[in-house]
């Protein structure tokens, strides 16, 4: 608490900027206004402090009954940002349009120490009744603001900091305000732009529970943005009619407010049909796809889904539309030629196989950890998936999910890269109610006992912290996990599927990595091969490109050979982001060289056919001194041939090892060299038996 002489020189200081005398420290224009009216409309004197009023228990619980879902909708994201901001001297509060505080999270000495001041759950903090603060101001100026010490209007509170956002509503009313007081100047900044973002994802929960019999459309101008808080959000009825809309739906299809957009139909937005969206967004395994604006000067991406009580209404729309069946079942046109015998020998699928055929377009490797992949998953054996970032490694083990024995049950996906090392325990293992002061009544269920009778899918494996890896350990050994804070376990019955970009092996020997922990994980190890090395680069160009659009473009001959030559860093997710660009670009019916970004064409080779200097010694019947043309051969075996090739020199040309590494016999890879017009050994020679 403040001095009284520094209470007094606060209080000269309010009256000396309402009357626009000169200030002795520098002020804001909303705080400033703020304490006008303070003075002027509510007639507070800040020389005498009266602690805000508390509702009775039946007001309390009235105003929370009222407005039981968005207190629902924002316990876990107060909880997180408690966690996130690791302070034991703030809390984390929610409160009504009014003022009032509905629910607060906090360590208990800091919520003792600030009670008598009226800073407790039931008490009205409106500029009315609490003078200048973040909550009561913030709801006054409908906008994100910070009060820092000094400027709030009762000396009594220049020892708090908040940062406070307000929560709009579907309607596009204030339905309240989340706020984070602390003691630290510092985390003022901080703190923020923590609050902004878990206000968006409280919004969108909102949204989300007030509308769960709409179709939900999830957009965005940049394909990565969808799925993230920042993202576009519209509810829009069977009839096509837009329900309901969040902020930066509005904003980014140019409406002021949301009355603006209700009621019309989704074509005055865009330029597909609600039916359409639906049916590409199936089509393309709920990837972002692209569409227009309705006056086709915008491009968007997004995603859209009916409810879940509408499910037969998406079943339907694969049934009666051709081109909207699922992702998982190739063409065989555009798998033929690829990959060799394996591809082309390749029978009618297995109706659990048809699930995991979009994993594979004839790549002999990838076809081979499909396989085997799909076998042990039928004996509830872990598996462990490596591969490069972007390579599929979630989209694997979620196809694998829909084959196995716990399909019937949850998919479960937990990025242990992504989650701040204070969260992955709660998030994994959950906690019991009242486990610390402001968690949810009702305790939480972690990862793991949400994906009870279903898959746990852990990426990025290698990044969890050692001290977690002996809990996640004793489940997977004892098949039961104890909740934070509680004394009883409870059983779990899941497949647990793991994923790193990392060698994990590597990692148990420089001890960043438990070894026990790795060998009970490690039931199979299935490598994702890279982009570059896969043979089926064209049918899965082919297949991303109808996912996107129902009308796919063409390629140019240099455009295709542009895109089979890049080595593709960044992989599938790369792939998919520069086909997108690739689609907007060109004029609707062909992708030509100039639609692709620069990084890919400058590494396009020339279209002139290949030639290659003869080896030293005859092979093919052909004279020594003849040029080898191989503009016979087409894009995918040019691709197929430079792949082995590059397989070959890095074995040391020793053929065994090659074919063991394609998953082929030996004489399959002999045929498939002479095939590609490859000497059968480094120095031209052929191999003993091979004739």
């Amino acid at each position: 608490m403040p001095l009284l002489a520094d209470s007094s020189m606060h209080a000269r200081e309010v009256l000396n900027v309402v009357n626009h005398q000169l200030s002795t420290r520098p002020m804001s224009e909303s705080v400033a206004q703020s304490w006008a009216r303070c003075m002027n409309e509510y007639h507070l004197d800040p020389s005498r402090f009266v602690t805000p009023p508390v509702l009775t228990d039946y007001e309390l619980r009235s105003r929370r009954e009222a407005l039981r879902d968005l207190i629902a909708c924002s316990k876990l994201e107060m909880t997180t940002l408690y966690q996130q901001l690791a302070d034991p001297e703030l809390a984390v509060v929610l409160v009504d349009a009014q003022g009032a505080i509905l629910h607060q999270v906090s360590s208990v000495p800091f919520a003792e120490s600030v009670a008598p001041d009226g800073f407790r759950v039931g008490a009205l903090w409106s500029e009315r009744e609490a003078g200048t603060n973040g909550m009561g101001t913030c709801l006054a100026e409908r906008d994100c603001i910070a009060v820092c010490q000094y400027e709030h209007f009762y000396p009594r509170y220049t020892g708090l900091t908040c940062s406070a956002a307000p929560i709009f509503d579907d309607k596009g009313e204030v339905a309240g305000v989340l706020d984070v007081t602390s003691r630290s100047r510092l985390l003022q900044q901080h703190s923020l732009v923590l609050v902004g973002m878990s206000r968006q994802m409280i919004e969108n929960r909102l949204l989300d529970a007030r509308y769960r019999h709409a179709n939900m459309i999830h957009f965005h101008s940049r394909p990565e943005f969808v799925g993230t808080l920042h993202v576009g959000k519209l509810a829009v009825a069977d009839d096509s009619t837009v329900l309901a809309a969040n902020r930066s739906a509005l904003f980014q299809l140019g409406f002021r407010s949301l009355e603006e957009l209700r009621g019309k139909r989704i074509e005055e937005a865009f330029n597909a049909s609600l039916e359409d969206m639906i049916a590409r967004s199936i089509r393309g395994s709920f990837h972002p796809v692209t569409v227009y604006s309705a006056n086709a000067t915008n491009r968007f991406f997004l995603v859209a889904q009916s409810p879940q009580s509408n499910a037969a209404r998406a079943t339907r729309v694969l049934m009666t539309d051709p081109n909207a069946r699922s992702a998982t079942s190739a063409s065989p046109a555009s798998s033929s030629n690829v990959g060799g015998s394996a591809a082309q020998n390749r029978t009618a699928p297995e109706p659990h196989l048809e699930k995991v055929a979009h994993l594979e377009f004839g790549d002999p490797r990838m076809a081979s950890q499909v396989q085997l992949g799909v076998r042990v998953i039928q004996r509830k054996i872990p598996i462990v998936l490596r591969g490069q970032t972007g390579s599929g490694k979630e989209v694997f083990a979620h196809a694998l999910h829909s084959v196995s024995p716990h399909a019937a049950g949850p998919f479960v996906p937990v990025n242990c890269a992504s989650l701040p090392e204070t969260l992955i325990e709660s998030e994994l293992f959950g906690y019991r109610a009242g486990a610390f002061t402001g968690a949810q009544r009702e305790g939480r269920r972690g990862k793991i006992l949400q994906a009870n009778s279903g898959t746990l899918f852990l990426d990025e494996i290698g990044d969890m912290p050692l001290a977690l890896q002996a809990r996640l350990l004793r489940v997977i050994e004892e098949q039961e996990v104890t909740p934070l804070g509680a004394e009883t376990t409870v059983k779990v019955d899941f497949q647990l599927i793991s994923a790193s970009h990392r060698n994990l092996l590597e990692l148990v020997q420089e001890g960043q990595f438990r070894a026990d922990l790795y060998y009970r994980l490690k039931g199979v190890e299935l490598t994702l091969p890279s982009l570059g090395e896969r043979l089926d680069k064209l049918p899965l160009i082919h297949h991303l490109l109808a996912g996107e659009t129902d009308t796919p473009p063409e390629l140019s001959p240099e455009a295709e050979q542009a895109l089979l030559s890049y080595s593709w860093p960044g992989n599938i997710r790369q792939l998919r982001h520069v086909l997108q660009m690739a689609i907007a670009l060109c004029d609707g019916k062909c992708i030509r060289l100039a639609d692709l970004p620069a990084e890919v064409t400058q590494r396009a080779p020339s279209a002139e056919p290949a030639v290659l200097k003869r080896p030293a010694e005859p092979e093919f019947d052909a004279e020594p001194d003849e040029v080898l043309d191989l503009s016979a051969l087409n894009a995918i075996q040019l691709n197929e041939r430079e792949t082995v090739l590059s397989l070959l020199e890095k074995h040391r040309w020793n053929v065994s090892n090659v074919a063991r590494s394609l998953g082929i016999s030996r004489n399959t890879l002999y045929r498939k060299m002479r095939r590609l017009h490859i000497p059968l050994s480094h120095d031209g020679s052929m191999p003993p038996g091979s004739a």
